[in-house]
Parts: C-alpha cells; sequence; structure tokens
C-alpha cells in the first residue's frame, strides 16, 4: 500500500480574503469547536472504515480556514482522539496552519506540547499596502513577531508562504518580501504566483496585476536569491532547506494515499490496486458538515485517468518519477504510459536520466502541454 496522510480541514477564518477560492467562511458567531471535533473524530472513523488493511499514518496537515483560531484544548481532545483510532508513526510529522494575528505566545507554546511539530504561517506579503489589498487581517509587523512568537515557542520547523504576482508590485517589492523572510531563517518557504481563481472577489473585480514579462522576471530573481541562501526548489512553489521539504505535501505529490476530514475535504484511498482506488468529498457546508459528515465517495478512479492522475502530481516535483514508481502506486505496467512518454521526451519537454523522468527547462514551464498528452 501507499503511504497514508491524513488531512484535517478547519474551514473557519477571521475574514475572507479577495483572492481566497478554499472552502473557507468568515466567523460570524463563534466557533463550535467541540461539536466540530465531535465530528472529525466519528469522520475519521468511517473513512478508516475504508481501509482494506489496517494502516498508520506518517502526517497529519491541519489547514483551512485557520485551524489556529481553535483553542489549545479543542486540538488536544481531537488528537487524542485520533492516536485512538489509528496509529501515528514515530516520526509523524503534525502541520498546523496558523495566520498572523492569531499569535499568542501561551497558546503556541501550548500547541507544540501538543506534540504539533511544524507550523505553516500565512504571510504572503511583508508589505503593508500590499497586505491590506489582499485583505489580509494583519500588518508587517504582526507578521515578523508571529515568527518569533513560534520560534519562541519552541517550533523549529516552519513554513511562510509568500505570494508574487501581486497588484502594483515592483521587482524590489518582491525581492525585500523574499529577504525579510529569509531574515527570519524558516526552514521552508512556499512562494506562490496570485491567481485568480473563480469565485472569489478578484475574479469578479479584478485588480490591475503587473504584466507577465515583469511577473516571470521577479519570480526568476526570487528564486535565484532563495537558492542562494540555501532554500532548494523541490516543487513548484516549494522550497526547502536540506531535510526539511514537506512529508505531507509530497505524499500528494507522489500520488500517496490520504484520508480527509472536515468540511469540504477531500481524500484518496488505495484498497487494490489497480482496480479499487477511490476518491472521497464531504460537505463544503460547515453547517451542513455538522449536520451529516458521512463521506460522499465518488466513482474509483478509472485505469484509464491513473496514467495522468500520476503524471499531474509526479511532474510538480524536480525528481519526477520512476517506472518503479509508476508501477508500485497505480498497479499498472509502464507500457501503459506510452505513446504520451515518448512524445514528450521527443519533444524535449522530459528527461530520462536513465532511472527517472523528470521536466525540462522547457517542459517545467509547459506543464499543461506536457498533460495534455497523458489525457485519456
Amino acid at each position: 500500500m501507499p503511504p497514508l496522510s491524513l488531512y484535517i480541514h478547519f474551514p473557519w477564518c477571521i475574514q475572507k480574503c479577495p483572492y481566497c477560492d478554499f472552502n473557507s467562511h468568515a466567523v460570524k458567531t463563534g466557533i463550535p469547536e467541540m461539536q466540530y471535533v465531535d465530528a472529525l473524530l466519528a469522520d475519521l472513523q468511517a473513512d478508516l472504515a475504508l481501509l482494506t488493511v489496517p494502516r498508520s499514518i506518517g502526517s497529519i496537515f491541519m489547514g483551512g480556514g485557520t485551524p489556529s483560531l481553535f483553542s489549545a484544548a479543542a486540538l488536544q481532545c481531537l488528537l487524542d482522539g485520533i492516536k485512538q483510532q489509528v496509529n501515528l508513526q514515530s516520526d509523524c510529522e503534525i502541520t498546523l496552519e496558523a495566520n498572523p494575528g492569531t499569535f499568542e505566545s501561551a497558546k503556541f507554546q501550548a500547541f507544540r506540547e501538543l506534540g504539533i511539530n511544524r507550523l505553516s504561517i500565512g504571510i504572503q506579503s511583508f508589505n503593508d499596502r500590499h497586505l491590506k489589498k489582499l485583505g489580509r487581517v494583519h500588518n508587517a509587523s504582526e507578521a515578523i513577531k508571529a515568527v518569533n512568537i513560534a520560534t519562541q515557542a519552541g517550533f523549529t520547523n516552519v513554513n511562510l508562504d509568500l505570494m508574487f504576482g501581486l497588484p502594483a508590485q515592483t521587482l524590489n517589492e518582491a525581492l525585500l518580501d523574499v529577504n525579510t523572510a529569509l531574515s527570519l531563517q524558516p526552514t521552508h518557504v512556499s512562494f506562490y504566483q496570485l491567481t485568480l481563481e473563480p469565485n472569489t472577489y478578484f475574479y469578479k473585480f479584478p485588480p490591475k496585476l503587473p504584466e507577465d514579462d515583469a511577473i516571470y522576471a521577479l519570480q526568476k530573481a526570487s528564486q535565484q536569491l532563495l537558492d542562494e541562501h540555501g532554500y532548494q526548489q523541490y516543487e513548484i512553489s516549494a522550497y526547502a532547506k536540506p531535510g526539511f521539504q514537506c512529508r505531507h505535501n509530497r505524499n500528494y505529490w507522489e500520488f500517496g494515499d490520504y484520508l480527509g476530514i472536515g468540511a469540504g475535504a477531500h481524500g484518496k484511498i488505495s484498497r487494490i490496486l489497480p482496480d479499487d482506488i477511490i476518491r472521497t468529498a464531504k460537505p463544503k457546508s460547515p453547517e451542513q458538515y455538522l449536520k451529516n459528515y458521512t463521506a460522499i465517495v465518488s466513482e474509483p478512479i478509472s485505469q484509464a485517468q491513473l496514467p495522468l492522475e500520476f503524471v499531474m502530481n509526479h511532474l510538480r516535483l524536480k525528481t519526477g518519477f520512476s517506472l518503479n514508481d509508476y508501477q508500485n502506486m497505480t498497479g499498472l505496467e509502464p507500457s501503459s504510459l506510452e505513446p504520451a512518454l515518448s512524445q514528450c521526451i521527443d519533444a524535449s519537454l522530459l528527461i530520462n536520466d536513465g532511472q527517472r523522468f523528470f521536466c525540462s527547462e522547457q517542459g517545467w514551464d509547459f506543464l499543461d502541454e506536457i498533460l495534455e498528452k497523458f489525457m485519456p
């Protein structure tokens, strides 16, 4: 069986950001913490029943929304309940997403004492003008203070989220954001471009973004700066110090399995390869989820879809994949990747070094074109 992770979705935020297309909802009358924890634990029990054999969890990711709005007491009940139902590996990576503005020293000290060993902090920018335009509830000084609180609380594995291509953003402003992040010495940086996603305020009322050439230039300059400071790019938008790549996200990209609990959460479970790989989805509305958390189990992923599903994830990684990876994760023969694989190599979009297949520099910029060739 592939490695197994657990994703837990927390759907509440202080307010909804205009660029956000995640399943998040502004807090209006308080959060029903313990009711939600009870639903999560019942949801997990139902998902575990879908497994064909008992399996241990290698990583947990608490995302949102803003999970750090929950109290340490509620998260302790949640983690204790999880441990009663499923075995956690001794080195299990447990990540909590947090936003500046929800940081209190005592609270984050308590989070660390619960066994949460990785924080992912949604900074986005250290520029107050850009933060205001993005609808963030914090300013630059609060962002810096949040990272310092995390360090003082004992977190030694911290990711900072940064955006580029912001409205009216200049090259110098982007580089200043990266330099400020580097000065705080995180172990991991998620550096991704602002995109205007459907069903967001920005999509309906689009801000004026920099020209494509300007965005590309500031992206390349920022990537060079990250590289010079020892942050290795291992995925399209992920940069890490050696030994600090995100295990949870790597499991997604390596086509591993994951249980998804919480409002709007999705999961992927391999039961029998290649005939029985299923995806699960939960009700998106927090109110509906609390009334009925029952999983909506989709149709199994068809064998015709598996080649695309596999390469779509693996080619996000700089290391790509081996044919052994493909066979082990899908149960299919390597020949099922043809003729698309050979076509991509002939077009210099993919490179085969004798062991692994990965994107060329050209292929990295034209990933959609590669994926089209693997469509069933």
